[in-house]
């Protein structure tokens, strides 16, 4: 039997840091769910990042709900899941961690300069670069009290980064 089953992997980290291209990876790699959070957020929220607008916490509550009830929704069927969500602030991550009691965050970490040249080099995203330095200005990061978010630098390739994570997990005892 999995002792993994239920389990809701958030991936979380800034704009441009890899969330997507590592949940797919992960998601795969555990044969589980892939739920991409920017497509649960409300059109408003889309068009006033789009406007060059960053969100606020009013902003941010619709679309955290929703991330709660489609995470609440796969862990109540005991399936696994894997959802991007930048999850910023630790209150964010309190709100998620509700969903169950087998919730990883998987915290995708780097210098503000190698996430802008990354973004850079991105297109077909309605998040605008110049918003990077508002959601740095936004994100609490993770401390050690913290015990369900595993670091992962992402000083390296999608390929090597992806590893970090699988390794990371595997290392990581079985949640109850």
């Amino acid at each position: 039997m999995n002792t993994n089953q239920g389990t809701v992997y958030f991936v979380m980290g800034v704009s441009g840091c890899g969330k997507s291209s590592i949940g797919e990876g992960l998601a795969n790699y555990l044969q589980a769910e892939f739920i991409d959070g920017d497509a649960l957020h409300p059109q408003s929220n889309i068009e006033k990042m789009r406007s060059g607008l960053a969100l606020d916490d009013e902003d941010r509550k619709p679309w955290l709900a929703s991330i709660v009830a489609k995470a609440d929704a796969i862990s109540q069927q005991r399936k696994m899941v894997v959802i991007v969500c930048s999850a910023l602030k630790k209150s964010y991550r309190d709100l998620l961690r509700q969903v169950s009691n087998k919730v990883v965050f998987i915290y995708l970490k780097g210098k503000q300069t190698l996430i802008q040249q990354r973004l850079e080099r991105r297109s077909n995203h309605f998040m605008p670069q110049h918003l990077l330095a508002s959601q740095f200005a936004t994100l609490e990061a993770p401390t050690a009290a913290e015990a369900d978010v595993i670091p992962i630098e992402i000083d390296a390739n999608l390929e090597q980064v992806l590893a970090r994570c699988i390794n990371s997990i595997s290392r990581k005892p079985a949640l109850n």
